[in-house]
């Protein structure tokens, strides 16, 4: 039997039929009429009036931070539950991440906690340059809540929704509640353009800086002229293309995750096994199915028990604070991202999963608990 991967690609012929459009006008370099359309579609898609298409979601990232004046010294609140992407973009600020816990029951970024930490950061006369969350597999933070608080602290608001393009919090789409929002096209991403992401903001000047920036910075005359330190952030025409055709299909990607999350809860949930749903503010994209286990011994007989059947599954993200790499940051933990972290479990989640393959991963669990 052909192995079960957990989110591969889920391209058809519309991506062809204009990736050789694409390749066919010889707009092969970055930039070209392409990535212009992906960017008003994809600024249409969110709600958005601006969007900057760049070669991945890090770099949306990094240059959302940048122009927010993000630099050296400065400290940056996120999620410690998160991709180390998230908070490798603050460090290449020349910054530090300050990583914190997340709810229990939805896995993003607790709102109480960046309320008190900002609260005690304010009469240390020390704010963070900004606040930095994380949409997680889908899920939407809760954004009325963290809007209202960065607001009332002054502090800006980012949005790192690599995992949510599709979801919808207190009726809006994901990456529309910051000062700006970063998406991403990586691989295995609920759509792909191999790789690549997208920056989107409500505000054009913050959105042509970011353009700017991401092409090396070079000024609007004849010759090479530079007076700021720039970057090779642009993303090709050939793989826009890819982009506009994966698209013009997410919905219907969108609608199969969720199809399969709720086929997994049904299964999985009689055995012990608790499915992360969407929080009461959000209609998530299910870009992966995560799921507790009762313990991590048994989180990880299932994941050995799924391998030895050619079926693909991992635990969820290691938190940050629990990184090598950034074991001497400050972080704010009260245990929930540590328990997630031992207990929890990506299951195949892809829209081309067919339901004779979530049976064998099903019956795979089945078999190990």
């Amino acid at each position: 039997m052909a192995r079960i991967y957990l989110s591969p690609p889920d391209v058809g012929p519309r991506e062809r039929e204009l990736l050789l459009d694409a390749f066919d006008s010889n707009w092969i370099a970055p930039l070209g009429p392409h990535v212009d359309a992906f960017e008003k579609e994809f600024a249409a898609y969110t709600g958005m009036p601006h969007a900057c298409a760049l070669s991945s979601g890090t770099a949306a990232l990094h240059l959302a931070l940048l122009c927010h004046g993000v630099g050296p010294g400065d400290e940056v609140l996120t999620c410690t539950m998160t991709f180390a992407a998230t908070a490798n973009a603050v460090v290449y600020c020349g910054a530090r991440p300050v990583f914190l816990d997340c709810e229990a029951d939805t896995w993003v970024l607790d709102p109480q906690i960046v309320d008190d930490e900002l609260t005690r950061r304010a009469a240390e006369g020390r704010p963070p340059k900004a606040v930095l969350t994380v949409d997680l597999y889908g899920q939407c933070c809760d954004y009325e809540s963290l809007v209202a608080i960065c607001d009332r602290h002054g502090v800006p608001l980012i949005e790192d929704a690599a995992e949510s393009l599709g979801s919808r919090a207190h009726g809006q789409s994901a990456g529309a509640f910051g000062r700006a929002a970063a998406f991403s096209f990586n691989g295995n991403k609920i759509i792909t353009t191999s790789g690549g992401g997208m920056l989107v903001s409500h505000d054009p000047d913050l959105v042509a800086r970011v353009r700017y920036l991401a092409t090396q910075a070079r000024q609007p005359v004849l010759h090479y002229e530079h007076e700021d330190i720039g970057y090779n952030y642009r993303l090709s025409n050939l793989l826009a293309a890819v982009g506009r055709g994966q698209l013009e299909g997410l919905d219907a990607k969108v609608d199969r995750r969720r199809t399969l999350r709720d086929r997994y809860q049904a299964a999985l949930e009689p055995l012990g096994l608790s499915v992360l749903t969407d929080a009461p503010w959000c209609r998530g994209n299910a870009w992966l199915t995560c799921a507790l286990t009762p313990d991590e011994a048994t989180r990880d007989r299932i994941i050995a028990a799924l391998a030895a059947e050619d079926i693909e599954s991992r635990p969820l993200w290691k938190p940050m604070h629990q990184q090598p790499v950034y074991r001497d940051h400050p972080a704010v933990v009260r245990g929930v991202s540590d328990d997630l972290f031992a207990r929890g479990l990506c299951l195949p989640s892809g829209s081309t999963l067919s339901d004779e393959d979530q049976e064998r991963v099903v019956e795979g669990i089945t078999r190990a608990v």
